[in-house]
């Protein structure tokens, strides 16, 4: 009956609680009828109600979150996460904020609205979102953290720089360059005064999308606003002009660095030799090399010269600089093994190779999956499967993950080997596994097949798929008949095109082109214009990237393709673009 009356009478019932907390007799309040009536909209009342102390509302809080029956509501929360940011206490307001944002929710929009719509104070307001935007970012919540900003700009709200620095950031981690430039020009309007730090994260994203103008643009701007780029701006944008093959622009950002009393760091250098090796220009990236001073060349700066070597058929120096390293205390890591081994296994070298691998072991660098793909394939590419299944079972067994690499090695593999059953069940797992194989994995298996004269088991395997559970959509047959084509087996490529239409799937231009094709080739002239005919029935053209496509596969077989170009001609179904590379490439139309 007592606690009917402390419901029906709520606002005495809160000024009585307070007035116990005041007192310092929170004792009173574990008596079961006012305990039951302490619940998540009374506390977070009782908490309002002593924000004039915000040491005592917290102490409050604390404490009544320490009681067994009790949870603290998200409202509640927010509450108290704004009165502490409104009396400045920031660590102790972002220590409640980090814990309930993480554990408990994430704010969808309509959550966030509510809460926004409970507190009017801009400022703390502020400063929370700001906080949230950062968390978020930082957690990899991406979403999340630009719903967060988008509500601020909504309720007109300036976000942190440090805030906006860290959703840049993620974004730039997660490639998503479009979405960081919006909310870039969406932050300046807001207000937010970009920092050298934005500018970083900014020219980092041009890095992350090759975009040297709009790096450009952000070093013009940068000067512009009197914000002076450091040896982070320096060290993005010569990495940029590396990746873009600019080394002149390159080194002429290094010495700019000098005239501006900006040292060079390892990571300047290690980016300059890089991008010389990357295009195999081994002599100019040693005469950088040579030229390193005020900073110790590290493991990065040999690792990058040793793959450089390998790269230009140098695999002598490369083990000697594995050497001079190991002599300065530098020991090579995972990727300095993976250059050599890699070079090994091209030169054909597995027991040097395999040599590598056991020095590995035997200084307990793990192998990755570049180490295990690259040997993998080179057992495949000579046909020695049982080495290569040794090594998918060794990669398991370690805790590595098979990858689309490995997978279609071993295809390539056992279809080299004419093993073509292992092959399938390889091909199986590799579509369990959630990858999609290319044109070049279903060529293997055509390849197979045709080999041992057994065209119907190429039919056979959307069928196949299909009755194992997986989706098979018009990109498996295209493979298919595409290699048919390319060998000169039109009349089983046509089989598999009309099993296709069966399914429901219509032609395509590729597929069009690709028959027309193989009718030219086997002579067929007649069967191949009516190829032609039913592109232009359904309103398809040759566009640029099925011209390149086309002539990339067959590129040693001009006479037919230009026949093929000149009846697609004649017939209206080249796109106006098509022409030029036509002319560049000589095709007589």
């Amino acid at each position: 009956m007592g606690s009917l009356v402390y419901r029906e009478n709520l606002p005495s019932f809160i000024q009585g609680v307070c007035a116990n907390v005041i007192k310092g007799n929170r004792t009173n309040l574990l008596s079961t009828q006012i305990a039951h009536c302490l619940t998540n909209s009374a506390v977070n009342q009782i908490v309002i109600e002593l924000s004039k102390d915000t040491d005592l509302s917290w102490a409050f809080f604390k404490w009544i979150q320490s009681l067994p029956h009790y949870h603290h509501s998200l409202q509640c929360s927010w509450t108290m996460v704004h009165l502490l940011t409104r009396d400045r206490k920031f660590k102790t307001a972002r220590e409640l904020l980090e814990k309930f944002a993480s554990n408990d929710f994430s704010l969808s929009p309509v959550m966030l609205t509510s809460l926004l719509d409970s507190h009017n104070d801009p400022v703390s307001t502020t400063h929370v979102l700001s906080w949230l935007v950062f968390m978020y970012s930082r957690s990899n919540s991406t979403n999340f953290a630009i719903q967060t900003f988008e509500k601020m700009k909504f309720n007109r709200l300036k976000p942190d720089p440090h805030a906006c620095s860290a959703l840049l950031s993620a974004l730039a981690k997660d490639r998503l360059t479009a979405t960081a430039w919006r909310v870039y020009d969406e932050m300046r309007k807001m207000g937010v005064f970009a920092n050298t730090h934005i500018f970083n994260v900014m020219l980092h994203v041009c890095y992350k999308s090759g975009d040297v103008e709009k790096a450009h643009k952000l070093i013009g701007e940068m000067e512009l606003k009197g914000v002076l780029p450091d040896l982070f701006s320096y060290n993005t944008l010569i990495s940029l002009y590396s990746k873009k093959s600019m080394h002149y622009e390159a080194l002429g950002v290094q010495d700019r660095m000098k005239r501006e009393g900006i040292e060079p760091d390892i990571i300047t250098y290690n980016s300059l030799i890089h991008g010389f090796c990357r295009e195999g220009r081994i002599r100019e990236a040693l005469r950088l090399f040579r030229e390193i001073k005020g900073v110790e060349p590290n493991k990065v700066t040999y690792t990058t010269l040793i793959d450089g070597y390998c790269r230009v058929n140098e695999l002598d120096e490369a083990l000697r600089l594995k050497e001079e390293m190991e002599a300065k205390g530098l020991y090579p890591g995972v990727e300095t093994f993976n250059s050599i081994i890699r070079k090994l296994c091209e030169e054909g070298k597995m027991k040097a190779a395999n040599d590598l691998l056991n020095e590995m072991d035997e200084r307990k660098i793990e192998p990755d999956n570049i180490t295990c793909n690259t040997l993998i394939n080179a057992y495949c590419k000579k046909g020695n499967m049982n080495f290569a299944w040794n090594l998918r079972n060794k990669m398991l067994e370690s805790g590595l993950k098979l990858d689309q690499f490995t997978y279609k090695a071993l295809i390539h593999g056992f279809c080299k080997v004419l093993e073509l059953d292992e092959a399938k069940k390889v091909l199986f797992d590799m579509l369990s596994a959630g990858y999609s194989p290319n044109y070049c994995t279903y060529s293997w298996l055509v390849d197979g097949y045709c080999n041992q004269n057994n065209e119907d088991a190429v039919a056979s395997i959307p069928d196949e798929l299909s009755k194992r559970g997986f989706y098979v959509d018009k990109s498996i047959y295209r493979a298919l008949i595409r290699r048919l084509c390319k060998l000169g087996l039109i009349d089983s490529a046509q089989k598999i095109f009309l099993n296709m239409q069966g399914k429901g799937f219509s032609g395509d231009c590729l597929l069009y082109t690709s028959l027309a094709y193989g009718y030219l080739s086997a002579g067929k002239p007649i069967a191949a214009s009516e190829m032609l005919n039913e592109m232009v029935k359904k309103n398809l053209v040759i566009t640029a990237k099925i011209y390149k496509c086309l002539s990339d596969s067959y590129r040693n077989e001009n006479g037919i393709l230009d026949m093929l170009w000149h009846h697609a001609t004649d017939k209206g179904l080249i796109a106006k673009n098509v022409y030029k590379l036509m002319q560049q490439d000589g095709t007589n139309f």
